[in-house]
């Protein structure tokens, strides 16, 4: 029986392959979409949300849309130029959705679903945690009943946002530290493991003659790889929110340790740190558990198994 997935989003572009892996799974269901400003605005994730599943034949997937502002404090810019294009799907050419949201309160839509489950929910978010935050606020009933909760989010020891802190995190770091005090049992997949393995431009030729689908997919890809060898000098990407995903589809494929994590919230140099400690100093009882390997060529083979299988209706 597949497991029952719900994914907290930014959409994004790596974004856009971590729902394409899910819905390409079978080892899952997807029951649920969330949105949360991140990559690009409320507005532009909850409209790639909706566009996407609509070009994947999956309008069937509820999509709620959720918070646009961080948890306690205002947005932050990164000032770079933009990772995901000025609208998060590098103005790809998909056609304005026609499907609307079931939902504007995803906290309470998340909440329903894993309460009304007949089995415990992977909760995956692979944006801010600005929703799973308000969620366990308003919702702490529903907390023990999540079976996994994955987050594409922190870094035991270097960021990219600033040398200690990573995006998600740094975008909102009072919802992440309350995300980890909440009891939740959450799997940080940090950059420790992302920047470990690189998909090179190569891994998606085979999308040519995938129609529509290889379209989209492999114009977000070339965005995303020309924005990445600006700064790498090589025609590659880490594909963050996919190798999350993997770890919420296929548990135990990355190893993983058991340890305690906190945020740092006020350091002057240290502003969204996820503090990795895994000796847990203060007694406090290990919280989560951190992601430090994943075998790359096996990532690789299992995304495009799932990427081809939602692909096949579209070959020409």
């Amino acid at each position: 029986m597949p497991i029952p997935l719900i994914i907290d989003t930014d959409p994004g572009l790596d974004d856009a392959i971590a729902i394409a892996l899910a819905l390409g799974s079978p080892e899952v269901e997807v029951i649920g979409i969330s949105t949360v400003g991140g990559n690009t605005n409320l507005e532009n994730t909850t409209r790639n949300a909706l566009r996407l599943l609509e070009l994947l034949d999956r309008a069937d997937v509820p999509v709620a849309s959720g918070h646009d502002e961080p948890y306690a404090r205002a947005k932050q810019e990164t000032g770079n130029p933009p990772v995901h294009g000025l609208d998060g799907f590098a103005s790809v050419d998909l056609p304005e959705p026609k499907t609307s949201v079931v939902s504007t309160d995803s906290p309470a839509f998340m909440a329903d679903l894993i309460r009304n489950s007949a089995q415990p929910v992977t909760l995956v978010a692979i944006g801010p945690l600005t929703n799973i935050a308000h969620m366990v606020d308003r919702f702490p009933e529903v907390v023990p009943m999540v079976g996994r909760f994955i987050i594409m989010g922190g870094a035991a020891k270097t960021g990219n946002v600033t040398p200690v802190a990573e995006f998600n995190v740094w975008h909102d770091p009072e919802a992440a530290k309350v995300v980890f005090a909440s009891g939740l049992k959450t799997v940080m997949v940090g950059l420790d493991v992302t920047h470990s393995v690189k998909t090179y431009e190569t891994e998606f030729e085979w999308m040519a003659n995938h129609g529509k689908f290889g379209e989209v997919f492999q114009q977000m890809m070339k965005y995303y790889t020309d924005f990445y060898s600006q700064f790498y000098g090589e025609r590659m990407t880490h594909q963050h929110d996919a190798l999350a995903m993997a770890e919420a589809i296929w548990p135990g494929i990355m190893m993983l340790e058991e340890t305690t994590i906190d945020v740092e919230t006020r350091g002057e140099l240290t502003d969204g740190m996820t503090v990795v400690d895994d000796r847990d100093r203060k007694g406090r009882g290990r919280n989560s558990w951190v992601a430090w390997t994943i075998d790359g060529d096996d990532f690789h083979v299992r995304l495009r198994n799932a990427l081809g299988a939602l692909a096949e209706p579209f070959r020409s």
